[in-house]
């Protein structure tokens, strides 16, 4: 979107004052009950006057959820691109809106019902343990395949048109009060189509949700017989 170079901390500390430039980094979330940063996030900041009194006071134009603190599952990797593009086309939405009545990425994300005919894949590991045989015969029946990581993984990388694959993003050990954050992702686009967080607890482990799926599930077409 625009020109970029890499910068070290000490150059960062030197221009992290000038309105001219924005800074793309790493950044760690804590919750109130988490005793530790569970969750690694990408964050565009815009440099300015209040710089000096930290990154916390920098004006933030997107954050977005990147991988698990601790022991991230490698598959960040894959997205990377992906996560990049999105937060480049929002910043360039913003410039072209008040960003602050974007809504945030869940607003930001395309509407299902545009992506009607395209192939749905879930990974198996980003559904929550609550997810029943009922919410599974949905996602049949609205023409969505859970398979394994490696194989979402693959069409993520190898960017196969038409298809829109799941990401998720929690702490490697959650605890209650920890956040888990879904996404669908166009892997050809890298378009964003749906975005959501909830908070774990006793009852809601990481992963799509059943009302994820429900959700989801509206904007599907119903299987041919």
């Amino acid at each position: 979107v625009s020109p970029y170079e890499f910068c070290d901390l000490n150059e960062f500390e030197k221009l992290k004052g000038s309105d001219q430039y924005y800074f793309m980094m790493i950044t760690q979330g804590q919750f109130k009950d988490e005793t530790e940063p569970g969750i690694q996030f990408i964050t565009l900041v815009k440099g300015g006057a209040d710089a000096s009194k930290g990154i916390d006071s920098m004006l933030e134009v997107v954050t977005v959820p990147f991988a698990a603190a601790d022991f991230p599952s490698g598959r960040e990797l894959v997205y990377l691109p992906a996560l990049i593009d999105i937060i480049q086309n929002y910043a360039v939405t913003s410039t072209e809106k008040d960003f602050s009545n974007l809504g945030g990425l869940p607003a930001f994300a395309s509407n299902l019902s545009k992506a009607d005919d395209m192939a749905v894949f879930i990974a198996e590991e980003d559904l929550s343990n609550e997810i029943t045989d009922e919410e599974r015969a949905l996602m049949a029946e609205r023409s969505i395949t859970v398979t394994d990581s490696e194989t979402v993984d693959e069409m993520a990388d190898g960017k196969t048109p038409g298809t829109i694959v799941s990401y998720t993003v929690a702490p490697d050990e959650p605890v209650a009060g920890s956040f888990c954050y879904k996404m669908l992702i166009d892997t050809n686009t890298h378009e964003l189509y749906y975005f959501r967080k909830h908070r774990i607890n006793k009852k809601l482990s990481s992963g799509f949700l059943t009302e994820d799926i429900k959700r989801i599930s509206l904007f599907r077409p119903k299987k041919k017989q």
